[in-house]
């Protein structure tokens, strides 16, 4: 056993702690985890929200830097402190029957840990118009907190949203004085949404989006049930729905909670589940865990199973009772 190991961990394929997920958040807290000296494994299945980006923002001293650099990096320096990484998928998840959790990976293996970190992201769903998931995160972007900056005073088209339909145009409004909101299958804009849209000098459209223009692989234009293209040259859409990628939480009993967004599971301000031993972070808790928010995150939840670890083990020593 080295210097990095309990008497627990001592064993093949048994960790103190598996991050379920090796985005920003699942790294964060393996970095933290690898630090206090957790023999601690991420299983990643490597399939990160923000892939189709070419770059992130909004994260200081690294505003533009590639998603895929940005986790290389990360994977790197967790990999300094002793945390192994493992290409895969979790499919089953369940108690041990002592104080921990045996993991069945997509590939028939099976991995023991004391406690989980769960950062499985989730899965934006796409309104299902022909052309958009081809130009998703190139001229079809969804955040303005992430893009607005480097798409700003262009021609911008905004997708309703079933339930929102006013809320994303007026909110890159911001960034944009030419803002036109298409209102697709959406209902009408209330009474106080159109004044509102009428103060930001957002226009609207109606009539179903059936697709884009594109030349040379960049929009030029959105094009309508009725025959006409309004031309546009960035155009921001919200998913149609979001579904958290939280098999492995459900599995465990974890509690959820209802959100305008969908159904996610519920955690207190450390990321600790309702189910005892289980913390989770980033995208599976909420769609609004931007990069930065996830890394802290991560950082909160990877801090809290170590101090749980550390004074659980106190404890039982204080009390005679052999530890590990």
């Amino acid at each position: 056993m080295n210097a990095h190991q309990t008497p627990h961990a001592d064993r093949e394929n048994a960790y103190e702690a598996v991050v379920v997920g090796g985005g920003a958040a699942g790294l964060s807290a393996a970095l933290v985890l690898g630090r206090a000296r957790r023999r601690t494994l991420v299983v990643d299945a490597g399939r990160p929200r923000n892939a189709p980006a070419a770059h992130m923002q909004g994260v200081l001293t690294r505003d533009g830097m590639s998603p895929a650099d940005y986790l290389a990096a990360g994977r790197a320096e967790v990999a300094g402190y002793g945390v192994e990484l493992r290409t895969g998928e979790v499919t089953g998840a369940a108690p041990d029957g002592r104080d921990g959790f045996v993991l069945t990976l997509a590939d028939g293996d099976t991995v023991a840990a004391r406690r989980l970190v769960v950062t499985t992201g989730l899965v934006d769903e796409l309104p299902p118009i022909e052309g958009l998931a081809e130009q998703w995160g190139k001229d079809v972007l969804h955040c303005p907190y992430c893009h607005g900056w480097e798409v700003r005073d262009q021609a911008f088209g905004v997708i309703a949203h079933p339930t929102m339909p006013a809320h994303q145009a007026l909110m890159v409004a911001h960034w944009s004085k030419d803002v036109t909101l298409f209102l697709h299958t959406s209902a009408e804009p209330s009474e106080h949404e159109a004044a509102l849209l009428d103060a930001a000098g957002v226009r609207i459209e109606r009539g179903e989006v059936v697709g884009f223009a594109v030349r040379d692989d960049r929009l030029t234009g959105v094009r309508l049930a009725d025959g006409r293209t309004v031309a546009r040259s960035v155009v921001f859409a919200a998913a149609s729905r979001l579904t958290a990628r939280d098999g492995v939480l459900r599995q465990l009993g974890a509690e959820l909670s209802a959100t305008p967004f969908g159904e996610f599971v519920a955690v207190d301000e450390t990321g600790r589940t309702s189910v005892p031993g289980v913390w989770a972070a980033g995208n599976v808790t909420g769609p609004q865990e931007q990069v930065v928010n996830a890394v802290s995150r991560g950082y909160r939840a990877g801090a809290a199973l170590n101090n749980e670890l550390v004074f659980g083990a106190l404890e039982e020593k204080a009390a005679g009772r052999p530890v590990g």
